[in-house]
C-alpha cells in the first residue's frame, strides 16, 4: 500500500496463476536472421529472456530490436525505463536508426520513467499488469535490473516478487527482456552478478573482445531454457543503420572468463556497413 494525496492505494499480492489465460508459444522474431538462427527462431512467446553484459555492450539496443520488431507488426509493447531518461533513449535509438517517437505516435509503443525511490514493488507489479490486461502488451522491456532492485532494501523479497511477476507475465503469453548490468568492462564473471539468471528462460551473454587492434563485440547465448539453441559465438555488432550479428566464429578462448580472446585469422570479422545513398 501506498499513503498519497487524496488516499489511499493498496496493491493486492499478485498471484500468476489466477490469471491464465490461453496463448500459442510461437517463436518472436527480431528481423535479424542471424540473432534469429542462435535462439532457432526467437524467444517464444510467454517466456523471459535476461540480456546480460557489461556497460556499453549493447544490452538495450539489443532488446530494443525485438520491441520494435513486435511494434511493426502491430503488438503493443512497453518499455520500463529505471536508468536511463526518455529523452536519452529516443535520441540513442535514433543514431542507430530506430524511431521509437513513431512508434510512441502510433500508440504501439510506450515508455514508462520510473523512479525507483518512489515505486513500491507491489505497485510497479500492478502497472505492469494494468499494461497487460488494458493495452493488451505483448512485450516488456525492463532496463535494468539495477534499477529494480533498488526499489527494495530486501533483496530476496524483491527477486521473489520478480519471479512472481514473470510466472504472471509467462500465463499471459507475454514476452519479458530483462536488461542486466554487470560490472566493469573487461571483468571476470562472477556468480553474484548473475544471481537473477535462475529466474530467465533465456540468457544472452554480451560481451567486449579486442582483434585486430579494435575492441568489438561477441553475442552468445548461454541458456534457453524453452528449446535449442546455438553454442556458437557470434560477433554483434552496432552502428548508424542498427544492429548486425555476424557468422559464428569458432576461434575464441576464455569468453565466460570476461575476456574474450579472438584467435582466428581465416575468419574474417564484420566492417563498418558503407553508408546509405
Amino acid at each position: 500500500m501506498i499513503i498519497r494525496k487524496g488516499g489511499i492505494d493498496i496493491f493486492p499480492r499478485l498471484i500468476a496463476s489466477d490469471h491464465h489465460a490461453p496463448f500459442v508459444g510461437d517463436p518472436v522474431p527480431s528481423k535479424i536472421p542471424e540473432l534469429d538462427a542462435i535462439l532457432g527462431g526467437g524467444p517464444q512467446r510467454g517466456t523471459s529472456t535476461l540480456i546480460t553484459g557489461p556497460a556499453g555492450a549493447g544490452k538495450t539496443t539489443l532488446a530494443l530490436q525485438y520491441v520494435v520488431a513486435a511494434c511493426e507488426r502491430g503488438e503493443n509493447a512497453v518499455i520500463y525505463e529505471f536508468d536511463e531518461r526518455i529523452g536519452t533513449l529516443i535520441s540513442r535509438a535514433r543514431l542507430f536508426g530506430t524511431d521509437l517517437q513513431a512508434l510512441m505516435d502510433d500508440g504501439r509503443l510506450v515508455i514508462r520513467q520510473i523512479d525507483p525511490a518512489e515505486v513500491a514493488p507491489g505497485q510497479f507489479a500492478s502497472m505492469v499488469r494494468r499494461e497487460v490486461e488494458d493495452r493488451n502488451a505483448r512485450i516488456i522491456l525492463i532496463d535494468s535490473l539495477n534499477g529494480y532492485l533498488a526499489a527494495m532494501p530486501q533483496e530476496q523479497q524483491l527477486i521473489l516478487q520478480l519471479h512472481e511477476l514473470l510466472s504472471y507475465l509467462s500465463h499471459r503469453g507475454v514476452v519479458t527482456l530483462l536488461v542486466n548490468p554487470q560490472q566493469g568492462f573487461f571483468g571476470s564473471m562472477s556468480a553474484d552478478e548473475l544471481n537473477v539468471s535462475y529466474i530467465a528462460d533465456i540468457v544472452i551473454l554480451l560481451r567486449f573482445f579486442e582483434a585486430e587492434g579494435r575492441i568489438r563485440k561477441a553475442l552468445s547465448v548461454i541458456k534457453h531454457r524453452s528449446g535449442a539453441h546455438e553454442d556458437s559465438i557470434r560477433e554483434f555488432r552496432i552502428d548508424s543503420h542498427g544492429v548486425r550479428v555476424g557468422a559464428p566464429l569458432s576461434d575464441f578462448r576464455g569468453v565466460l572468463t570476461g575476456t574474450p580472446q579472438y584467435l582466428g585469422a581465416a575468419t574474417p570479422l564484420m566492417e563498418d556497413r558503407p553508408g546509405r545513398a
